[in-house]
């Protein structure tokens, strides 16, 4: 195989990897979860911005109503001081006007901020009951994910075993225990050979030998001959 096609083959693996790895449900479970939470982390940014500024405008709508008051209370005064002579009563229908004025000023404001608040408080329940919903959905799903993933690695085990045995009586293995049979068998030969050989006689007289027993012919008669030289009697 040139060196073109092994890269190639290489390539191709690597290809098929990461199509498997995309494809796998425990893997894109991760990613959706994180991205679910990178969207979380931005709907609490977006609801803490809403809320700070749904408590501003409420600090400004108080204000507003409070200079309204005021307003109010001072041309009250302004009327008063007047009709007990202490301010020219021209001057002060003059001021008592402008403070009414500034009241309705006030009072414009205060409708404006408090459309504006009741505009915030419901933006920031929408955004809350998103966050809350998402909070709710990530927690499912990870939990489910757990168990997604435990699933899987019982899969992935159950389908090795099977794969194993189911592997088991293959033509390979039988092949091997067939070649391991015939070598056990021709080991058990050779030995039953070697022991043969070794309890076979040496040469022909041995064979001889083990034929007639193990004293030779005349072998009485020459130690009957060798005592009576040396006067010994046999029958002593």
């Amino acid at each position: 195989m040139s060196i073109f096609r092994r890269l190639f083959k290489v390539g191709e693996a690597q290809t098929h990897s990461l199509i498997d790895n995309m494809e796998d449900p425990v893997k894109m479970s991760e990613q959706a979860i994180r991205d679910l939470k990178q969207d979380l982390g931005k709907a609490m940014e977006s609801l803490a911005e809403v809320k700070a500024i749904a408590i501003r405008t409420r600090r400004d709508m108080k204000n507003y109503e409070q200079q309204s008051g005021d307003y109010e209370k001072k041309a009250m005064l302004l009327l008063q001081r007047a009709e007990q002579g202490q301010i020219d009563p021209t001057e002060a229908d003059r001021l008592a006007t402008e403070a009414l004025n500034k009241k309705e000023h006030a009072d414009q404001e205060v409708a404006r901020t408090q459309a504006e608040v009741q505009k915030y408080d419901n933006m920031t329940a929408n955004l809350e009951a998103k966050v809350n919903e998402l909070r709710s959905n990530i927690s499912k799903w990870e939990n489910e994910l757990r168990t997604l993933k435990a699933r899987s690695k019982v899969s992935t085990a159950t389908k090795k075993l099977n794969k194993q045995m189911a592997g088991i009586d293959s033509s390979s293995t039988v092949s091997m225990l067939e070649r391991m049979k015939t070598k056990v068998e021709e080991e058990e030969s050779l030995a039953q050979s070697y022991g043969e050989i070794a309890s076979a006689p040496k040469s022909v007289d041995d064979e001889i030998d083990k034929a007639l027993g193990s004293s030779s012919p005349g072998s009485s008669d020459k130690l009957a001959a060798l005592k009576a030289k040396m006067g010994i009697n046999k029958d002593q």
